[in-house]
């Protein structure tokens, strides 16, 4: 599939991205942007959160994983399910009855101002990483099969990637990303059903003789329980993928503000619930086809792709699509599934931070009605040119498969927030507000030194996912050391 075309199919695609921001941002104020003025319907935001929960990452990231983990992911996203019922039931509640529009409004409400800030900071650095994560890998893929071959540098890769994003966010915010999300799905779903499809054939399968293959035997495990020291034991990945679930969605602004749009709780709870539950049955799908790729590239001798001396499995997806011999179709589904779920979550990355930066820190619903609206546009711009430079970065530093990188980078992030929310939820205690940012910071770094020494200290014990429950247990017990006297009166 020749660069051009692949262009040319991406341009398309955002043309008609373009006409839905066109309708969904008419009459568009900082009421729309931030919160859909509270009129979308749940089903259309679950649909949505499909592609936002998933990314380009999971649409190449963890088909590529399966060569080193085999199905194991399996037992992470089983425990996002039961992270999800605690989002729907504990958290949701909260932020409807206090009706905040940053979910870190919390944090003002229940400790004070160092709280909210404190909360809001890690939200940023965690949602600017983790965007920044998804965008490279994308930009990454565009820069290999399309703008190498005319020698574009892949500092305008990213730049264009952004700019795109930009340009069909900028008016209707949160409102349009629902919108566009739920497009963008449907594109994604359709890309990787159609996929599994054509490799079937291609392979002369069908789809329960690839269960019973013995080439899928080497690749399907899902469970581990042989050694608790390993990253991918049952429990720690299970443990690790609930509190994923609920730092990464149910304490981010950029899942939560879609969740907020929703009419009432009920609604929201739905919302949540039913995207537990297709998740579930989404990454299987996912993962099947990571390991219909290895078998494919196997039988037929396809080389995984090799970038600066490293092999690139996040880079086989693409390879087989557009270079593998599978026909041209399964490389415009290829190139419309990725840019769908690459956006998907991009889109609503650069409103949940621009959200938060206007609400967290500007205080912009306190101010002149007159100016509102210009700086938060003036905001969202700034967020673009910081996601631009912190995606070049990437390009030098990261070395490791983009979702085992994305994943730890969280566990380090998200650890204080989730202590902070839990100490906020299940106690009574008030605490010395200014010390809170002391407290966040230490968590992040014993938590750190904790997983590059666990092996010597802990005879052999090798930190998983369950490392950000451990920081936010470092972060709550931090919390009570600054509690305030309980005072008693007489």
């Amino acid at each position: 599939m020749k660069p051009i075309y692949i262009l040319a199919l991406i341009a398309s695609y955002f043309f008609l991205l373009l006409l839905v921001a066109y309708f969904t941002g008419k009459n568009s104020s900082n009421e729309t942007f931030f919160r859909a003025n509270k009129k979308s319907s749940w089903y259309v935001v679950a649909f949505s959160m499909i592609g936002a929960s998933l990314s380009g990452v999971t649409f190449i990231s963890v088909p590529g994983w399966v060569q080193s983990s085999q199905f194991s992911y399996m037992q992470i996203v089983i425990g996002y399910l039961f992270g999800y019922f605690v989002i729907a039931y504990v958290l949701i509640p909260i932020y409807y009855n206090l009706k905040v529009t940053s979910i870190y409004e919390f944090l003002k409400h229940r400790f004070g101002n160092s709280a909210h800030k404190t909360g809001a900071v890690i939200f940023f650095i965690s949602r600017v990483l983790g965007s920044a994560f998804r965008l490279f890998l994308v930009a990454s893929v565009l820069q290999y099969f399309i703008f190498d071959a005319w020698d574009v540098p892949f500092e305008f890769t990213v730049v264009l990637s952004i700019l795109l994003i930009w340009v069909y966010t900028f008016r209707g915010g949160i409102k349009t990303v629902i919108w566009t999300d739920a497009l963008q799905t449907i594109f994604m779903l359709f890309a990787l059903f159609a996929t599994i499809y054509i490799i079937l054939n291609k392979l002369n399968w069908s789809l329960s003789e690839l269960f019973t293959s013995s080439e899928f035997k080497n690749y399907g495990k899902i469970f581990f329980f042989d050694d608790f020291n390993n990253s991918k034991h049952f429990i720690k990945s299970f443990l690790g993928g609930m509190f994923i679930a609920i730092a990464m969605t149910g304490l981010d602004q950029d899942m939560m503000q879609r969740n907020l749009t929703c009419k009432n709780t009920k609604e929201s709870q739905w919302n949540v619930i039913s995207l537990g539950f297709v998740l579930i049955i989404v990454n299987f799908v996912f993962l099947t086809l990571g390991a219909l790729l290895f078998i494919y590239s196997e039988k037929f001798g396809i080389a995984i792709p090799v970038v600066d001396g490293v092999l690139k499995t996040d880079l086989l997806f693409p390879e087989l699509a557009i270079n593998g011999g599978l026909g041209i179709s399964i490389g415009i589904f290829f190139v419309l599934g990725l840019v769908a779920a690459a956006y998907s979550s991009a889109d609503g990355a650069l409103t949940a931070l621009t959200t938060s930066y206007c609400i967290d820190f500007l205080d912009i619903e306190n101010r002149e009605k007159s100016t509102q609206e210009s700086l938060r546009k003036k905001v969202h711009v700034g967020i673009s040119v910081l996601m631009m430079l912190v995606i070049i970065i990437f390009r030098y530093v990261l070395e490791e498969n983009v979702i085992s990188s994305l994943l730890l980078v969280a566990s380090y992030t998200y650890g204080p927030l989730l202590g902070l929310f839990a100490f906020g939820i299940f106690t009574k205690h008030r605490i010395k507000d200014k010390y809170v940012w002391i407290i966040a910071i230490a968590s992040v770094i014993l938590s750190y030194l904790l997983n590059a020494y666990s092996v010597k200290l802990f005879n052999g014990y090798s930190f998983g996912y369950e490392l950000l429950i451990v920081n936010g247990l470092l972060t709550y017990f931090g919390l009570y050391l600054i509690k305030k006297p309980t005072v008693i009166i007489t």
